[in-house]
C-alpha cells in the first residue's frame, strides 16, 4: 500500500527542491506512517535516508502525542525585556535636616 496523505516545503538551496512528504508506506509487510524528505534537484529526483516511520501499531500513541503540543508553545519567544535597575539610592540622610544637623 502506499498513499500520499500531504506534502510541505522546505524549500530550495543551490537549485535543489525540498519537501516533506507525509504518506502511508508498506514496509517487510507491514503498514506504517512514513515522513520522509523529497528532493529535486539535476542530480537526482526522489526520497531521501533523512526520515521516519511510525509503525501501524504505534500510530495512535504518535498522533497523542502530536494532539498534545501547545500551538501557543510554537510561536516565537520574545526575547526577555531586561530588568530595570533600581534606582541608586542616595547616601543615607533619615534624620539629618538640611542644615546638617541631626
Amino acid at each position: 500500500m502506499e498513499k500520499e496523505i500531504g506534502k510541505i516545503s522546505k524549500g530550495e538551496w543551490q537549485g535543489t527542491t525540498t519537501d516533506i512528504i507525509i504518506g502511508l508506506r508498506e514496509f517487510n509487510g507491514k503498514t506504517g506512517v512514513d515522513i520522509r524528505e523529497f528532493t529535486q534537484s539535476e542530480q537526482y529526483t526522489g526520497p531521501t535516508k533523512k526520515g521516519l516511520r511510525i509503525p501501524a501499531d504505534k500510530f495512535e500513541d504518535f498522533k497523542s502525542m502530536i494532539n498534545s503540543i501547545d500551538t501557543n508553545d510554537l510561536k516565537p519567544q520574545s526575547a526577555p525585556q531586561p530588568q530595570a535597575e533600581p534606582a541608586a539610592a542616595d547616601d543615607d540622610n533619615s534624620g539629618i535636616d538640611e542644615s546638617g544637623l541631626m
